[in-house]
């Protein structure tokens, strides 16, 4: 990496994660800059090339970070682009619901930020890999909360008031779907409203679902989430006690086979994904530098 007073920054923006003008962000971040001797890139995603955009990009541009302005789905988009390499992913929270900074304790004051960003604090973390060609860096689940993204995708306003306005009509469609599980061995056959792939330990709501959670173990977690209970949502939301095990089951692997009856909706990291009878899933160990407070 060069002299830290000389590093190049790749600045990946998504204009509609979160539904704030990203405008804002492109004048921060430049005022910021305008001063230091830092190369600075801004690059706009368009929602159709991304994938060839970013390529083109860092391969031209040669970045020593690249920086994520926007949600997790974002995240995950130029994560997928670093995998293999020694650049660094950093994250200006600028989405809806925004799980990984929260998870991470990134400011969300602009300046606040950048500051992180153009620091040393760099460590490596895993990723799960879904089906062979999906990455997810932070939740990834089937069942309800998908659902919830669902019917989130489809509305035109954003932020997390959109998510709260959608949870009574989902809860109202709660569904138990009947699942096998396959992981070191074991086979688990049981009903469930939700099952969750955690490689980290929170919701951008600050809802804690995977206490156990760190992101750079070499493990991830799968939490079956049984039955829906007011107590237990409380320990997710404020006590972060344990929880009941004959409602929610917790367990650590690194490699997991879920395959449902029927069809189950499915989402990774904040992108709702499709409806899916079979999820396989495997640790990739220290795959990505992410830059954290």
């Amino acid at each position: 990496m060069q002299n830290s007073t000389h590093l190049k920054l790749l600045f990946v923006i998504n204009p509609v994660s979160g539904g704030i003008d990203k405008e804002i962000f492109k004048e921060g971040i430049r005022n910021y800059f305008c001063q230091t001797e830092y190369e600075i890139v801004l690059v706009t995603l368009n929602g159709k090339t991304d994938d060839a955009l970013l390529q083109s990009q860092i391969r031209s541009f040669q970045p020593d970070k690249v920086i994520a302005v926007g949600g997790d789905g974002t995240i995950k988009l130029v994560a997928e682009q670093l995998i293999g390499t020694n650049i660094a992913l950093g994250i200006l929270p600028a989405g809806s619901a925004n799980g990984l900074a929260t998870e991470l304790g990134m400011p969300y004051r602009l300046n606040q930020a950048l500051d992180i960003i153009i620091g040393n604090s760099i460590k490596k973390i895993d990723l799960v890999l879904i089906n062979e060609k999906e990455i997810s860096i932070h939740l990834s689940d089937l069942g309800l909360n998908a659902l919830l993204l669902k019917y989130y995708s489809k509305g035109s306003i954003r932020g997390k008031w959109a998510y709260a306005r959608l949870f009574i009509p989902v809860l109202l469609r709660r569904r138990l779907f009947k699942t096998t599980l396959e992981y070191d061995g074991i086979k688990i056959n049981c009903s469930a409203f939700m099952i969750v792939l955690a490689n980290a330990r929170s919701y951008g709501t600050g809802l804690v679902i995977n206490p156990l959670g760190e992101m750079g173990d070499g493990k991830f977690e799968v939490i079956i989430i049984r039955e829906l209970s007011f107590w237990e949502l409380l320990k997710m939301m404020f006590t972060h006690r344990p929880f009941d095990p004959s409602k929610t089951e917790v367990m650590q692997t690194s490699e997991i086979t879920i395959t449902t009856r029927k069809k189950v909706f499915f989402q990774i990291d904040g992108e709702y994904m499709d409806k899916v009878t079979c999820v396989k899933a495997r640790i990739l160990p220290s795959a990505i530098n992410l830059i954290c407070p």
